[in-house]
């Protein structure tokens, strides 16, 4: 769900660094991973280029035999599959708008408030994301599937059609531009998966690691919310203000709980069962160290199962 009282603070923090990171922090577009054949308008992009390189408004992010990881607003990460284009519309972390121009796309929204508009345009079709979950879109096949999470399609006249968790939704566009989404969502099985789905679900789970063994080793650090670069993961993993879980279930952590989670990374987080425990509770909810959560995410939701402020790179 989103989050009123927060997202305020974290717009005011949103190009701020934390002291003990000497470069900027990341922003919107920020290319966050690379593997295989990607460039970025037409200059081809390695490991180098992992945190450096931006998706600026009017650019082009493409892939060929490889996959890119992009940041967008906090807490949410664009991922693109291969053979595939993403064109950066708007940039602004209260209008945060993409368009893939071809191949598949996957959103994970771990964090998402209610001055963020996130938008992903696909066959003149524009869908926003409304909650936290897990997002895919294909252009050479238009439709947006709703794997967790809701979402809402452009239907002309200013009106919107809402795509639910577990729905998908055939997306279409006149040649004059007007966006038509005609027929109504249709359910899906989620426990069907692909390659898209498989290797985000690995990228959630590398990133929880990460942000694991940050909160341990900046235990009591104080610093605010937001993209924080890993050195041993080379890349920006999230921090927010309270623990709360990808919608694969992988957990993550604020600075300050490295008392719980030292020692334990990419594990999961959820709300009926951990075992080889111990576990801890946050409000309703077991924190495990070294745990695994059976049975949540996959038995009541078809998931399997893991500021832009904060600090940029040292």
């Amino acid at each position: 769900m989103r989050h009123k009282p927060t997202m305020i603070a974290v717009l005011g923090l949103a190009m701020v660094g934390a002291a003990a990171f000497a470069a900027p922090p990341a922003q919107p577009g920020t290319v966050n991973y690379v593997e295989g054949a990607t460039s970025l308008d037409g200059e081809t992009l390695n490991n180098k280029n992992v945190g450096n390189a931006t998706l600026e408004a009017g650019q082009e992010l493409n892939t060929e035999a490889g996959k890119a990881e992009v940041l967008l607003t906090p807490g949410v990460f664009l991922r693109l599959d291969d053979n595939s284009a993403v064109k950066m519309v708007s940039p602004d972390l209260t209008l945060t708008q993409v368009e893939l121009e071809k191949g598949r796309a996957a959103v994970e929204v771990d964090e998402i408030h209610d001055q963020n508009n996130l938008e992903v345009i696909d066959h003149g079709v524009t869908t926003r994301l409304e909650k936290t979950g897990y997002y895919e879109f294909d252009a050479n096949q238009p439709e947006a599937m709703v794997f967790k999470g809701m979402a809402k399609a452009e239907v002309g006249d200013e009106k919107w059609r809402e795509i639910k968790s577990h729905h998908e939704l055939a997306l279409t566009g006149e040649p004059n531009g007007q966006p038509l989404a005609k027929e109504k969502p249709a359910d899906f099985d989620t426990h069907t998966t692909d390659e898209l789905y498989n290797w985000s679900n690995l990228r959630s789970q590398y990133l929880a690691e990460a942000n694991n063994q940050m909160a341990s080793e900046y235990y009591g650090a104080g610093y605010n919310p937001g993209w924080f670069w890993d050195p041993y993961a080379v890349g920006y993993t999230y921090m927010g203000f309270e623990p709360f879980a990808s919608p694969f279930g992988w957990g993550f952590y604020p600075f300050g709980w490295g008392g719980f989670v030292g020692g334990y990374y990419g594990g999961w987080y959820g709300g009926r069962h951990w075992t080889n425990g111990p576990y801890y509770h946050y409000g309703n909810n077991p924190v495990a160290r070294g745990g695994i959560y059976e049975g949540g995410f996959h038995g009541e939701s078809g998931f399997h199962g893991g500021g832009m402020g904060g600090g940029g790179r040292r």
